[in-house]
């Protein structure tokens, strides 16, 4: 099953590569039919991770695309749609998209640590000098945590906003990445910082100011970070792109990233399918933040109980709890959830499905969609031929 379906999925990437970079969907869904920035990097590092001289290549046009339409300011667009009628950008939609920014300056270093050529990092070095001071700007109040609107990142239909855990690691991972090419004290001091309070107001019983000293009395911390928090207190949810990272960027401490592997093992094993939800419990509609996610949708609503964001599995979200548990030597857990990636993607002869609801395991979203088949490369090449990302 493995060798087929890592077959299928760089045979997917393949029809996603196009001169301007990788599309996030094979399908015919205009929306899908762009460059996106945070799924053309997710691409990219499958695409290092295969070797694949094509994939690679569409890699480096993808970036290239990013760079040529950052915005004045320093935005990176969410999307690009490049055809014959011209170039179109978009920078978010019901809001602006923060995690472009971050995986953006992740992707330039990634492929420049893979290829060895300190050089690409050199010419892009303004337009990421662009990108971490935007970054800067969005702490708003100057102590060390962005301030995310509701739609901001990858999760843009969800609840999160505010201080959202996710944005805060990519953020550190980004920083992360460039100082490995540019030994920066101003940078190292500002990942220790950032560390510091992701530590002091989303963990448990620690020492420090909190933001927001009411509200973090109030939460009964579980065995995982929460997804966010803002003025109006914390939002619990487990969410598992972020607690992934936490792990797999070794913040906390290592006990704490135990409990937190620990509950997302149980969790994944609770499903249908064995994947993580991307984020749990479900919101119903009895709950108190429904109203809000019902609304939060520009077209159609899909965040129904146990699908989308609202407690669906994402393969693309799946293949980076993978590395978390490779991150901390747990090789037979980490190909279980291959396992599971590769028989949730060869649903439907391989249609690579965006989610699947994880009480039904019925597939919800796009099809042949681009991500879903970068997680099982990633994973596959990380679990059976040593890649390693830079981290």
């Amino acid at each position: 099953m493995n060798s087929l379906a890592y077959d299928k999925s760089i045979e997917l990437l393949r029809k996603v590569a196009t001169p301007q970079g990788f599309l996030a969907s094979a399908e015919n869904t205009s929306n899908y039919k762009r460059v996106w920035a945070r799924d053309g990097v997710i691409c990219g590092l499958a695409a290092l991770a295969s070797g694949d001289e094509e994939l690679i290549n569409a890699f480096k046009e993808t970036l290239e695309t990013l760079a040529k339409n950052q915005h004045p300011v320093g935005t990176i667009p969410s999307n690009v749609l490049i055809n014959e009628v011209g170039t179109e950008v978009s920078y978010g939609g019901l809001a602006g998209r923060v995690d472009a920014v971050t995986w953006f300056i992740i992707g330039v270093c990634q492929y420049a640590f893979y290829k060895c050529d300190v050089s690409f990092v050199s010419s892009h070095n303004s337009q990421i000098e662009k990108c971490l001071a935007l970054l800067d700007s969005w702490e708003f109040n100057n102590k060390h945590l962005v301030y995310v609107p509701l739609s901001g990142n990858w999760a843009d239909e969800y609840i999160t906003d505010g201080y959202v855990l996710y944005d805060q690691l990519l953020r550190i991972w980004a920083l992360k990445c460039y100082n490995y090419f540019v030994k920066s004290d101003v940078i190292t001091e500002k990942i220790i910082q950032i560390t510091k309070q992701i530590e002091i107001n989303f963990m448990p019983h620690t020492e420090g100011e909190k933001y927001h000293e009411r509200a973090y009395n109030e939460v009964d911390f579980q065995d995982f970070m929460p997804c966010s928090f803002s003025p109006s207190g914390y939002k619990t949810q487990f969410d598992a792109f972020a607690n992934s990272l936490v792990a797999l960027l070794n913040i906390g401490s290592t006990v704490f990233q135990k409990k937190i592997i620990n509950h997302s093992v149980s969790l994944a094993k609770e499903t249908r399918l064995g994947l993580l939800p991307a984020f749990w419990p479900p919101i119903l509609e009895t709950d108190e933040h429904w109203n809000l996610l019902k609304n939060n949708c520009k077209y159609e609503f899909r965040n129904y109980p146990y699908e989308f964001h609202n407690g669906g599995s994402w393969p693309m979200v799946n293949g980076f709890f993978g590395l978390a548990l490779l991150a901390k030597a747990e090789e037979k857990k980490a190909a279980l959830i291959l396992e599971n990636i590769n028989e949730a993607n060869a649903k439907l002869e391989f249609s690579f499905y965006e989610n699947f609801n994880s009480k039904t395991n019925e597939p919800n979203g796009v099809s042949n969609c681009a991500w879903s088949a970068a997680a099982a490369v990633l994973l596959h090449q990380s679990l059976y031929n040593n890649f390693k990302i830079l981290v």
